[in-house]
């Protein structure tokens, strides 16, 4: 087959995720049709003019050179049943709430509004390296959908995108240092805003400022931790996915960490907080969807 990270990566995808273990293109269901059907044009298109064979699944994702027939289809849907079926009864927990499927949410961490005055006028271009911080400003300010966005994640790029963001880039490295590095040939001399939280773990702004680019800085939430009133207690080898340094603080706060866990980091940046008695596994991409495929296939081998 042709090399289809070559054939995806000017397509700049956000609703569909490539997964290669099932050879698919896997949809983003949390998002209207209005913003999907643009890529998956996009997709067809691609694959047809590279005589790809594919047809569109029940979940609307797309399946690669596959000969589908009935006979395959009912076997699909109902090997899919059974898949389902097994893994929404596996220990996997997902730090906030975000749902997402077969995990079941624990919200160690809650997200707290932070009201600035901020003249969008002045910037040429806002960047975002977390959705977390799109909510709390479209609450109480929607100008910034007027300025290009460049963005970290295909995640953070949904979220704007479904608020009606304009998105100008997506970082393809999808951790905060080496995504400053992309954005400096990009923003050379230009004013920026940086929107964010109170805490961040990437020198994103002083690597811009100190290459050409003008990056202010607008706080607009802050994350806290819930307290719990009794300590929180999972099952023996429970999967936690843990989807920033907050989540490792916030649920070590209230747990007590058991040595048959399995933490699961969405990142590399995260990954650097855990204590030294954790060791974490890095999903293939920074989103919870492949944090929770990883959980699955470590929770089951733990099991064998």
């Amino acid at each position: 087959m042709k090399n289809i990270e070559k054939l995806i990566e000017p397509l700049n995808l956000i609703y569909y995720e490539y997964d290669y273990s099932t050879n698919s293109f896997l949809l983003d269901r949390n998002y209207s049709n209005e913003h999907i059907f643009e890529e998956l044009i996009k997709i067809t298109y691609m694959l047809s003019k590279q005589n790809i064979n594919f047809f569109v699944d029940e979940n609307k994702s797309l399946v690669l050179n596959s000969k589908d027939t009935i006979f395959t289809r009912i076997k699909r849907v109902i090997g899919s049943f059974i898949q389902n079926f097994k893994n929404n009864s596996l220990p996997i927990y997902v730090l906030n709430d975000k749902k997402v499927k077969w995990a079941k949410n624990l919200p160690v961490i809650k997200i707290e509004t932070i009201k600035c005055d901020i003249d969008f006028s002045a910037y040429d271009a806002i960047i975002f390296t977390s959705k977390s911080a799109i909510y709390p400003l479209n609450s109480y300010n929607q100008k910034w959908k007027s300025k290009p966005l460049y963005v970290i994640a295909p995640q953070t790029a949904k979220a704007a995108s479904n608020l009606g963001g304009k998105i100008k880039f997506v970082s393809k490295e999808k951790h905060g240092n080496e995504f400053a590095d992309e954005l400096v040939p990009l923003l050379k001399n230009k004013k920026v805003l940086y929107v964010r939280g109170s805490k961040i773990v990437s020198t994103l702004v002083e690597k811009l400022n100190t290459n050409g680019v003008i990056c202010d800085e607008a706080i607009v939430y802050k994350t806290v931790c819930v307290e719990f009133k009794k300590k929180i207690v999972l099952p023996k080898n429970s999967a936690i996915i843990f989807s920033s340094p907050s989540t490792i603080e916030c649920f070590l706060k209230n747990a007590t960490w058991d040595e048959s866990y399995i933490a699961i980091s969405i990142g590399y940046t995260t990954k650097n907080y855990f204590p030294p008695y954790i060791t974490p596994i890095i999903a293939q991409t920074t989103s919870l969807d492949s944090c929770v495929k990883k959980a699955i296939e470590l929770v089951n081998n733990s099991s064998v």
